[in-house]
């Protein structure tokens, strides 16, 4: 493609992926990695795009993806990690049921649909209010506060189910 050869649009479309992960929540190096990976994807990509403005929503949606894939894998991280750290200071049979738990957890949150899980995560670890999530995921508060509650109605009427058994 003639518009990923010229170096001045490959530096604007690098700096679109960068503010994309950013306005995402990645911090600067995040924000490199993707805007990297975004380019390799671009440039493998190269022969298959034609207009400018299809390539340029398409770095933005890759840069927003990535980012929030890359979150994911940060928080799973997270969570598996500070579950070492609890199990050495239980008993093995506590430590056994907490792993299963937090295992079984992870899995039902992860099965969220995407737009859920998305304002789960902002709300719950990013700590974001409503009005944050709603500029960054460019809703409306209302449907913010929709989607929260369907998330957590899900994820409670899946433990009130486990408890029953």
């Amino acid at each position: 493609m003639e518009y990923l050869n010229k170096e001045h649009d490959l530096i604007g479309l690098r700096t679109l992926a960068l503010t994309t992960s950013r306005r995402y929540g990645a911090g600067e190096e995040e924000a490199e990695d993707v805007a990297q990976d975004v380019m390799i994807r671009l440039w493998q990509m190269r022969n298959e795009l034609s207009e400018r403005s299809r390539i340029e929503g398409l770095t933005m949606v890759m840069a927003k993806n990535m980012t929030i894939d890359m979150k994911r894998k940060k928080h799973t991280k997270q969570i598996e990690d500070s579950h070492i750290e609890m199990a050495s200071k239980e008993n093995p049979q506590q430590a056994l049921e907490e792993s299963e738990n937090e295992k079984w957890l992870a899995e039902r949150i992860k099965s969220l649909p995407s737009t859920q899980y998305t304002i789960l995560k902002m709300r719950q670890v990013e700590h974001l209010d409503m009005e944050e999530i709603a500029d960054t995921l460019g809703i409306k508060p209302t449907s913010v506060a929709t989607l929260l509650a369907r998330a957590r109605r899900t994820l409670l009427d899946e433990i009130k189910r486990r408890n029953e058994k």
